[in-house]
């Protein structure tokens, strides 16, 4: 039995997937999506997204996915609610390429991928019990929430050093944790920290609870890691902001990656290093983040494989 060869597969589903879908099955390229362990992505931990246009009234997280998703299937994308777990790309131009999910192998003449990446988290019990009720890993996604009330931004990088600096904006006080005795971000985003009459920092200070009622959270528990004493913190909203880890674990070693893993492509593009490969939104996009510029990227994709169909087509 000879196996069906795909035009276009896509790998992930949150909004850059589910927009390549849209476009790709407009374009007739008939894209088969495989959503992953997390369908939807990073925005179904997010209550409410209030910054996606389109939506006067705010959504949530999962309610945006899902109206994605229809979208694409209003269009014939198939969505296969598996993961994929091996990749071999063909380095040749209008080579195949070969997917496994699970068992099964999945063979395509272009793929995107946009796999996302996880926001790394401290590993406490309560980060998950108040995760949507004041824990959250994007200032620039949930700080509206939180004008005018009490915060703290864990971590002592650039990351930190930005969100901090961005809620200080809207926030009340913002108290930063940093572990050790030193920031680890950049002089001038340092520079900015210090010059924020709002911002709070207290260096060789680690979360290690947190405290609330009704999954709200109310208070910080932290502890002076020198001389091991232990206080609780007001606040309504904790930020953890010690990075994230793009998901290309599987395409190690096939892709070019950049020394904190996300996938490298042409500026400008969604172009990898291999023929009929493209990446779209997080996994590609340490700076911005964002739902939007994820979806854009999406389309992209969708529109750079669409181009490169056509011109083997030729």
């Amino acid at each position: 039995m000879e196996q069906n060869i795909l035009d276009c597969v896509i790998v992930g589903s949150g909004p850059s997937g589910f927009t390549a879908a849209i476009y790709a099955a407009r374009a007739d390229l008939k894209p088969e999506l495989y959503t992953g362990l997390e369908p939807g992505g990073q925005l179904t931990t997010t209550t409410e997204v209030d910054n996606f246009p389109g939506y006067p009234d705010g959504v949530t997280g999962p309610q945006m996915m899902m109206d994605l998703q229809k979208q694409a299937e209003r269009f014939d994308t198939k969505v296969h609610y598996e993961l994929i777990t091996k990749a071999e790309f063909s380095t040749e131009v209008g080579g195949i390429h070969k997917l496994w999910a699970g068992n099964k192998e999945i063979l395509a003449k272009s793929v995107i991928i946009s796999t996302g990446a996880t926001a790394k988290y401290l590993g406490l019990d309560d980060e998950k019990k108040y995760s949507g009720g004041g824990v959250s890993a994007c200032a620039t996604c949930d700080g509206f929430f939180y004008k005018g009330k009490d915060v703290i931004v864990v971590g002592a990088g650039d990351t930190a050093a930005e969100e901090a600096t961005y809620l200080a904006k809207l926030t009340n006080k913002v108290t930063m944790l940093v572990r050790k005795d030193t920031f680890r971000a950049s002089k001038a985003m340092i520079h900015r920290v210090e010059n924020t009459p709002n911002i709070e920092v207290k260096f060789n200070h680690e979360l290690i609870g947190i405290e609330g009622e009704n999954a709200l959270v109310e208070r910080a528990v932290v502890i002076n890691n020198q001389t091991q004493e232990i206080s609780k913190i007001d606040v309504h909203g904790i930020f953890i902001a010690i990075g994230h880890k793009p998901n290309t674990d599987i395409f190690a070693g096939q892709i070019h990656l950049d020394e904190n893993g996300y996938i490298k492509t042409v500026p400008g593009s969604t172009l990898t290093n291999l023929p009929g490969v493209f990446a779209a939104g997080d996994v590609q996009d340490h700076r911005y983040r964002q739902a939007i510029t994820a979806a854009g990227s999406g389309c992209m994709a969708a529109m750079d494989a669409e181009k490169y169909l056509a011109e083997l087509a030729q």
